[in-house]
């Protein structure tokens, strides 16, 4: 009883971290970059950096949780058919999920790590034009990664249909 809702409670955590990781994103894409027009530019680099900021300090958290618990949840699982005298065969969407969350993971940490300090160093300075060139590819990147985050959503839904 307590493994199973300790499994539960570790399976809500994963799907909130990303539901939190994956919504911020497309927020990020479909809302909040389209309305900056309404401000100076000076304005709207110092919101991004704020937002990110924000952001990025969230998505820390969620991607943590996100590969701690898939992680946990597989080895529960092996251990628990392992118990048995079964062997787990972890089915392909399992597999790709892990896959593309790992990479997913990867490339937040390229953002976070190198790409957002690049921005953030051009705004110390006041360096406008060059924190504009330096948002573009954090863009670019926060792109790549929705795209694999709603390929991953897709997977879930195609292997539970």
């Amino acid at each position: 009883m307590l493994a199973t809702t300790f499994y539960a409670a570790l399976k809500v955590s994963h799907v909130l971290a990303i539901t939190l990781w994956v919504g911020g994103m497309a927020f990020a894409h479909l809302f909040l970059r389209p309305s900056l027009s309404v401000l100076e530019p000076p304005q709207r680099l110092r919101l991004m950096q704020a937002v990110l900021g924000r952001f990025f300090f969230a998505v820390a958290l969620a991607a943590g949780i996100t590969v701690a618990s898939g992680l946990w949840m597989i080895s529960e699982l092996t251990q628990s058919v392992r118990a048995t005298g079964g062997s787990l065969h972890m089915p392909l969407a399992w597999t790709a999920m892990a896959a593309i969350g790992l990479l997913m993971a990867a490339i937040f940490l390229y953002i976070r790590l190198r790409l957002f300090p690049r921005f953030g160093r051009a705004m110390d300075a006041g360096d406008m034009p060059l924190a504009a060139t330096a948002l573009v590819p954090i863009r670019a990147w926060v792109l790549v990664n929705l795209v694999l985050g709603v390929t991953v959503l897709v997977l879930v839904s195609a292997s539970h249909s």
